[in-house]
């Protein structure tokens, strides 16, 4: 039996990247042993995983801040007995933490992030518009390094079930089967993910007039909460759960979607992660970035062809032209017809 530690800090959407990937190779190998080292909150993604796959959550920007705080991290873990460490992040601190273990003599593997072929496909006057190889690929890659090969098998977190809701059924209600429930994520961390919310607001309320349709909103912070609520007052059988839910029971609701509209974000690779199909809003990032959630189609990805686009990985950088047109040209109705289609 190998213990492996798997390293990966960063945003939601990078670590909901993993779980495809680690609740595979945990299916295929249960004789070995995975402990993923995350933030502390990224724990509801693997609530649900098979036996042989542990959650470790660490604060790194207080608890074990800085290289003494790090180092003391590391003492802390190799006295686990690790025998490979993957590093799925890449960063300062991740490598930090495997060349500690690599000199105590444990095997370390590290993701290449591609950062020159990204570079080339965001690129103004030599453009390489051709998709990259995914995070989910890149993941793999590692373990493969470390000498494990296995198919990427995962469905959902759910397994072929779905979550349970039944501590949130006085919020959501119940679902006949003639109902059909749309979840709505209209934000990202960065404008350039972001259709505009009046557009997005056209969506919402047109939606809400469909026979038999309930939306459910979702979102985080104080502004965001409170842009939902207001459209939760304004239209019929409009319900926001910002604020009011937990991750892992957002993750439940969510499998019981028929369909998820999100942004480049978090919450498609959460939704995604369920196994509901989701139709996606693409601005200055773009799919071929290999960020597309888990199991999606690129059919359900709505976005503009302009000669500016990709311009931003992260969807963090200005927009270019000023006006944001690979958001505000795309239309209300197009994104209408698209989630009708999935229904």
């Amino acid at each position: 039996m190998a213990r492996i530690l798997v390293i990966r800090f960063s945003a939601l959407g990078d670590v909901a990247m993993t779980v495809p990937m680690l609740y595979s190779f945990a299916q295929a190998f249960p004789q070995h042993q995975l402990v993923v080292l995350s933030r502390p909150h990224m724990a509801a993604l693997f609530a649900n995983a098979p036996s042989n796959l542990s959650f470790r959550g660490v604060d790194v920007k207080k608890e074990y801040v800085g290289v003494k705080g790090l180092f003391r991290l590391f003492l802390l873990l190799r006295r686990e007995h690790f025998d490979f460490v993957a590093d799925l992040h890449g960063v300062l601190r991740s490598r930090f933490l495997s060349f500690c273990f690599r000199i105590s003599g444990v095997k370390v593997a590290c993701i290449d992030k591609g950062r020159s072929q990204k570079r080339r496909l965001i690129s103004q006057k030599h453009k390489i518009l051709v998709p990259q190889t995914t995070s989910f690929t890149r993941y793999a890659i590692v373990f493969q390094k470390l000498g494990f090969l296995f198919p990427l098998s995962f469905q959902s977190i759910y397994g072929k079930n779905k979550g349970n809701i039944e501590g949130v059924r006085q919020i959501v209600g119940y679902k006949s089967e003639k109902d059909r429930w749309i979840g709505v994520a209209p934000f990202a961390a960065h404008r350039g993910k972001i259709y505009p919310i009046t557009l997005q607001e056209e969506v919402v309320q047109a939606l809400s007039q469909k026979e038999n349709i309930t939306l459910f909103l979702f979102g985080g912070g104080k502004e965001e909460i409170m842009q939902l609520e207001k459209w939760e007052r304004t239209y019929p059988h409009v319900i926001s759960v910002a604020g009011k839910f937990k991750m892992s029971q957002e993750l439940a609701l969510m499998s019981h979607l028929d369909v998820m509209l999100a942004m480049d974000s978090g919450n498609m690779h959460l939704a995604s992660l369920t196994g509901v199909p989701v139709v996606s809003i693409w601005g200055a990032t773009h799919p071929y970035a290999g960020f597309m959630g888990w199991g999606q189609s690129e059919a359900n990805a709505i976005q503009l062809s302009l000669p500016c686009r990709p311009c931003s990985i992260f969807g963090n950088k200005p927009c270019l032209r000023g006006d944001y047109a690979c958001l505000n040209q795309i239309t209300p109705r197009q994104i209408i017809q698209k989630v009708e289609s999935l229904l």
